[in-house]
């Protein structure tokens, strides 16, 4: 008689990898919605929620510039202020709770060098640092400082489908030799097939090949594929994924944690506490704004554009009239 497997045999192998690590940037890119107005009540469910589930790493928002994001606009997840994670989150202490805090700084947009303060001094364990190809300069300073200041720090090179191969091969050859422990494939436009990601994550590896970086996953669902391409960068390798709970995200949204969890089988990460965030939290934020593959990101993404158009479209009077939209974006990019 054939021996009863147990559940974690039969599950595929490829999907059940220790060194594979969870992101939630549900509410730093969530925060793009509503210019990061949620309650501490949201946030701190979001928080319990990855400590319930085993998520490895929860970006709580942004570290981004007062001048140019003021306070009476924003909410403080735009700037992650110490004092207001510390309103949420307490003393938090990555090491007896195992998740790891981080903020996001955008090249451009962040007054790094005052903002980014001592690891020592912070309940933040990590920067990641966001920058477009022409930034990659200030990109590199950006890590080397987090990286000083005792921050582990992540690179995530945005727009990759909206710039050359040479582009693309500067960028990987100036943050191969900086601190930073990941390089992030992110798909902003929610452009990229499978087929793409593939391309693009054997040449990040090539490029990182020997310095000990991870490669990791940031996708966008504007032509549903953002689950998709996320386990085709783990099938091939991608040990850092990136995932919002129900999608949240600006315009379309991003890689579903509920999904992503599933597909891993991995014991570690436990998938009840999303599903109560889903039931208890996400039909109240739906009832203030919107997100999802609509048609109008969709074209978005088929055309490679960023969604702000879609974005300031869904916001008019005549946000169901799609043919007028594709009408005016394919006019626009002839």
């Amino acid at each position: 008689m054939e021996e009863k497997k147990t559940s974690q045999e039969k599950a595929p192998w490829i999907t059940h990898r220790p060194e594979l690590k969870v992101l939630d940037c549900t509410v730093r890119d969530g925060g793009l919605i509503n210019d990061h107005q949620f309650t501490d009540d949201f946030v701190r469910a979001v928080y319990d929620t990855c400590l319930a589930a085993g998520i490895d790493t929860m970006e709580i928002g942004y570290k981004n510039s007062e001048r140019l994001f003021p306070r009476d606009q924003f909410g403080p997840w735009r700037h992650c202020r110490e004092d207001d994670i510390r309103r949420v989150v307490g003393d938090h202490d990555a090491e007896s709770t195992g998740l790891t805090l981080a903020a996001m700084a955008d090249a451009g947009k962040s007054d790094w060098k005052t903002v980014i303060e001592p690891a020592a001094d912070s309940v933040l364990g990590m920067i990641r640092v966001a920058f477009y190809a022409h930034q990659v300069s200030e990109a590199t300073d950006m890590i080397q400082h987090a990286s000083e200041q005792g921050y582990q720090t992540m690179a995530n090179l945005m727009a990759v489908s909206n710039i050359t191969e040479q582009e693309i091969d500067t960028v990987l050859e100036a943050i191969a030799p900086t601190p930073a422990s990941t390089m992030v494939i992110v798909d902003s436009f929610g452009h990229l097939y499978p087929e793409q990601v593939n391309r693009l994550y054997r040449k990040y590896a090539g490029a990182m090949e020997g310095t000990d970086k991870q490669i990791g996953i940031h996708a966008h669902n504007n032509m549903q594929l953002a689950f998709a391409n996320t386990i085709e960068a783990i099938v091939l390798g991608s040990n850092r994924a990136d995932a919002t709970m129900a999608g949240l995200g600006r315009g379309a949204g991003n890689c579903p944690m509920e999904l992503l969890l599933g597909f891993l089988r991995n014991p570690k990460f436990k998938l009840r506490p999303v599903i109560r965030l889903l039931q208890d939290h996400i039909p109240g934020i739906r009832e203030t704004v919107e997100w999802g593959p609509l048609v109008p990101y969709n074209i978005t993404g088929q055309l490679n554009l960023h969604p702000r158009a879609a974005i300031k479209f869904r916001a008019g009077t005549d946000k169901e009239d799609f043919v007028a939209f594709y009408d005016q974006i394919v006019n626009e990019k002839e």
